[in-house]
């Protein structure tokens, strides 16, 4: 089986619509979920500065327009097997796009849904300074220990020994300053302690404009980031999604059930590299490929083909 896995925030580079915007399908696409969300994706993925792309309401759907596009080239092949080969699973904002690659969401709903998303998060991180930091290294109860007595909490549980701590901007410097016994701290640049408590409001914002949706039952195995299951129900992954927001990836978890269901092959979409990395660490034996530019994209076929 072959996982098409979605990263999530902090994957994208100033520019990197660039390459692809030769591929028509790709354009087309992006143009189509620009006029659906009302965000000027072009300009963002090709001129806007990393200042500008890393704020979350337009890092979002740029990073989740940029999976679903770069699925749309993929997926426009009359060589690709059945879906039934096929499995999906995102990383914190990338489930959105999983949520679209495996057909639970349309691609205009997704678009909005995650537009609605980055808004209402990057309202909630305005509230009062909040940051995140890469703990990585150190017994894992040792670190925990030392998040809880500075009120921080673990957002992302990402396997290979990398727990991103979240919390107080304040916390989050007490911590780079005494970092847990055997780790090293490094500070991420984000806008907000996401995945924790503080982004409550945007759970509630989420929670009103979910229920506008139809999803529908995944047309494949689909991951969820809150247990690292498969999650057969459409109606459940959006619930699920929604409360993502303010609880923890569990991203460790998904890597760990991907491999019980005999995944030998993961491909990574549009921005991609960051779960790759991490699945290089925590799932020996299994092929990875990054669809970081359209050259990538007849490696990607060969892989689906071959793993099939």
């Amino acid at each position: 089986m072959i996982a098409i896995v979605c990263p999530g925030q902090g994957a994208q580079t100033p520019g990197f619509f660039s390459p692809w915007l030769e591929i028509e399908m790709f354009k087309q696409t992006i143009e189509r979920l620009a006029d659906a969300s009302g965000v000027d994706l072009l300009k963002h993925g090709t001129v806007s500065d990393a200042d500008t792309i890393r704020d979350t309401a337009i890092a979002q759907p740029l990073i989740v327009s940029a999976g679903i596009a770069s699925a749309a080239v993929l997926f426009n092949s009359p060589s690709l097997p059945g879906s039934s080969s096929l499995a999906a699973a995102g990383h914190s904002v990338g489930e959105i796009t999983a949520a679209a690659v495996s057909g639970v969401l349309s691609d205009e709903d997704a678009i909005k849904f995650v537009t609605k998303r980055g808004n209402a998060m990057a309202s909630a991180a305005a509230l009062q300074p909040t940051s995140m930091a890469a703990v990585v290294g150190g017994d894992e109860t040792v670190v925990l220990e030392k998040l809880e007595s500075l009120g921080l909490e673990p957002a992302n549980f990402n396997g290979g020994g990398q727990i991103v701590a979240a919390g107080t901007a304040e916390a989050i410097e007490q911590l780079k300053q005494d970092a847990p016994a055997g780790s090293r701290v490094i500070a991420l640049q984000v806008a907000g302690a996401f995945h924790t408590r503080f982004m409550q409001p945007a759970v509630d914002v989420l929670s009103q404009y979910a229920q506008t949706l139809t999803p529908q039952d995944p047309s494949m195995k689909l991951f969820t980031n809150a247990t690292g299951e498969l999650e057969p129900s459409g109606k459940n992954f959006v619930e699920l999604m929604v409360r993502q927001v303010s609880n923890p990836v569990r991203w460790d978890l998904c890597m760990a059930s991907m491999l019980k269901q005999c995944v030998t092959a993961i491909i990574e979409l549009s921005p991609a590299g960051t779960l790759t990395g991490l699945a290089k660490r925590s799932m020996p034996g299994v092929e990875l490929l990054a669809v970081k530019t359209p050259e990538n994209i007849e490696a990607a076929l060969s892989l689906i083909n071959n793993h099939g």
